[in-house]
């Protein structure tokens, strides 16, 4: 009796706690990683609801043999921590486009240019500040379904964002 007692205070605490912090309707920033190649994305988050977010990453590749876009669309699930900050943990995915040297490729790849598909998940940890200034830390493990991104890569991620 007595352990469900606790864990009842638990969970109605736990819950009272995950709503008490409501996260940014908006922010826009950067995110600056080095997953699979792609150094820096534009990064958006718009909040569905109060632990709930949506995050679009646009980020480009400019190497010596080959460049490259992806799109990555993730649904995020936000929990406050303490004093600022909270953690999160989310899935989602994206596509992208390359266009690369033909005999770099040729030795390493069997197309010089295509897309890409790729399943990604993420979980991080982020700091809001008094200021609308937004800074995370993250790991998004990807993986991907072709001759350019066919295996799984991991990503970890800065970001800074202004909220809004």
């Amino acid at each position: 009796m007595k352990k469900l007692l606790l864990f009842s205070v638990l969970v109605i605490g736990f819950t009272s706690a995950s709503v008490a912090q409501e996260i940014s309707k908006n922010a826009l920033g950067l995110r600056l990683g080095d997953g699979n190649g792609f150094g820096a994305e534009i990064s958006y988050q718009r909040a569905i609801s109060s632990s709930n977010r949506l995050e679009f990453d646009l980020g480009w590749r400019d190497e010596d043999h080959f460049d490259a876009f992806k799109l990555t669309g993730l649904y995020q699930w936000v929990f406050p921590i303490e004093g600022g900050f909270n953690w999160y943990a989310g899935a989602g995915g994206g596509f992208g486009s390359y266009d690369g040297d033909r005999a770099w490729f040729d030795e390493h790849h069997h197309d010089h240019s295509g897309t890409f598909l790729f399943l990604a998940g993420d979980v991080g940890i982020e700091y809001n500040f008094n200021i609308p200034l937004l800074l995370s830390l993250d790991f998004r493990p990807e993986l991907g379904f072709n001759d350019f991104d066919d295996d799984l890569g991991f990503d970890i991620g800065l970001g800074i964002r202004y909220q809004f």
